[in-house]
């Protein structure tokens, strides 16, 4: 039977889904499943590795009910990046929860590890700064913190990964046999990975006190080798090819063919995500961006990025949904905003993990501010939509700053990008174009042009770049005036965030 399509697990922050793929880009198939959100104390954020391997089970269950398996030419993983899962290879159950990207509790690892060096100690070789965000202090915590964990690092029997090393290993057959890999964008994540050379660097390993042994192998994000088969026992009841891995924001830069230098996208999710393709240029960034990996094809040369990385953005409907109840459900944000003509002098700053890009102020956490008594949940809403917008403005002029090259047209995706008050007014503030794809699942179709390039299903990235369509784009209507003075209030709102927690 001939192969018609590509399948992605896409495991993000708040779900899993499942998407098949033709060879056009279009979605035959999709299956999404949510997951449980576990908050043990302030500033912690866990998911349970094993709810996240049964998710994953069971949405490609549901999508392969649309097609045969036997059409599928190969599987790829996007994945939520620097979320850490340490697990017992010998009886496959991780150890402790997998620790969320988001999640701020290895605040006085990193500020002991800065205190020998400062908050860039090891930027030139990792892209990165010292934060809470990224993988390496977390295993270091799990090390230190989970009992018996340490004295298993020990006899060699832990493994570490990424979300995407734990799906791979158990589709590849877990306790029996299953691949221990994982891609550069995944690794460069890790604050464990030398930019350069593309392995794991023993000085950082070291200082971090992280055994090699529990590391998995660094791989094309778009492997011909394959990293390995899914099992006759598994979710696909058929050996495919597991080809293709790519961070969740790598990812969504492929999917957007942004496959040359200069070209950028941003993504709307439970953060948001900008990226710029620098080519095979390791820029590193003077106004706190991140240097990372955007993507490696086969044996080519590897293709650097530059990132700004936002915490909270889609989160923060989620909270007002969520926490406050002030929305039934995500959808009604929209309608609610446009009940009111603007803010009505409000600012939201989402910083309850910190600020992220450009700032990396661990010691930041939310504020609303301006409030008066004229103000209603309408001009909540707005100003919770508004805070997208605003932040991405900072990461994009950071972004301008370092590249040299100002950027005339910004990409989007994620799943914010439907809400279209939003999508102007990011226009408004920016001053220029913004372009929604027909495909507005750029993640998941990444990891699978990943996959699909590995096996010869896309011939090579000019499938990719001629599969792109435009859905929609909007040009900014506010005056430069009006956009200063919104900005200059938006930038003293944030001013009020920092030195919230005592470090």
């Amino acid at each position: 039977m001939d192969k018609k399509y590509v399948l992605a697990i896409d495991q993000g922050t708040t779900s899993t889904r499942s998407i098949i793929f033709d060879h056009g880009g279009k979605i035959i198939a999709s299956y999404q499943k949510e997951h449980e959100q576990i908050y043990p104390k302030p500033g912690w954020v866990e998911h349970d590795p094993m709810e996240i391997w049964d998710r994953a089970k069971e949405v490609v269950q549901e999508t392969l009910r649309h097609v045969s398996v036997d059409e599928i030419a190969a599987v790829g993983i996007t994945n939520q990046r620097e979320t850490t899962v340490v697990w017992n290879k010998k009886t496959g159950k991780p150890v402790y929860n997998a620790i969320v990207w988001q999640d701020t509790r290895t605040d006085k690892i990193c500020n002991t590890l800065a205190a020998d060096g400062g908050q860039d100690r090891f930027r030139e070789k990792v892209g990165l700064p010292l934060a809470t965000y990224f993988s390496g202090p977390k295993v270091k915590w799990v090390l230190e913190n989970v009992d018996g964990a340490k004295e298993l690092a020990d006899k060699n029997e832990l493994l570490f990964g990424n979300i995407d090393s734990w799906l791979i290993w158990n589709l590849t057959g877990g306790v029996n046999g299953g691949s221990h890999v994982t891609d550069v964008t995944n690794a460069s994540r890790t604050m464990l990975m030398n930019l350069k050379t593309l392995q794991w660097d023993d000085e950082i390993l070291k200082i971090m006190g992280v055994p090699k042994s529990m590391l998995p192998e660094i791989r094309p994000s778009s492997d011909p080798k394959v990293y390995g088969h899914t099992t006759e026992n598994g979710p696909f009841k058929a050996r495919l090819p597991v080809s293709g891995d790519l961070g969740d924001q790598q990812a969504a830069t492929v999917g957007q063919a942004c496959l040359k230098p200069g070209e950028v996208k941003n993504t709307y999710g439970t953060g948001c995500f900008m990226i710029l393709n620098t080519g095979h240029e390791l820029v590193h960034s003077k106004n706190g961006l991140l240097t990372t990996l955007c993507y490696k094809f086969g044996d080519e040369k590897p293709v650097y990025a530059l990132e700004g990385s936002i915490a909270i953005t889609g989160a923060l409907v989620q909270w007002l949904r969520d926490n406050i109840g002030l929305i039934k459900s995500s959808d009604e944000v929209e309608g609610l905003a446009r009940t009111v003509e603007d803010n009505g002098g409000v600012y939201f700053v989402p910083a309850f993990s910190g600020l992220f890009a450009p700032y990396w102020r661990s010691d930041a956490r939310g504020a609303i501010v301006g409030m008066t008594r004229y103000v209603n949940k309408g001009h909540l809403a707005r100003a919770t939509l508004e805070a997208s917008a605003f932040q991405t403005k900072e990461v994009l002029d950071a972004m301008n700053a370092d590249s040299g090259v100002p950027i005339t047209t910004l990409k989007v995706d994620g799943g914010m990008v439907k809400n279209e008050l939003l999508m102007q007014f990011q226009s408004d503030i920016l001053g220029i174009p913004v372009v929604r794809p027909v495909v507005a699942e750029t993640t998941s179709l990444g990891a699978a042009y990943a996959a699909g390039l590995a096996v010869g299903f896309w011939k090579d990235t000019n499938d990719i770049i001629n599969n792109w369509q435009k859905d929609k784009d909007w040009s900014a209507k506010m005056s430069s005036d009006d956009r200063a003075k919104q900005y200059k209030l938006w930038k003293k709102a944030v001013t009020k965030t920092f030195d919230w927690v005592d470090e």
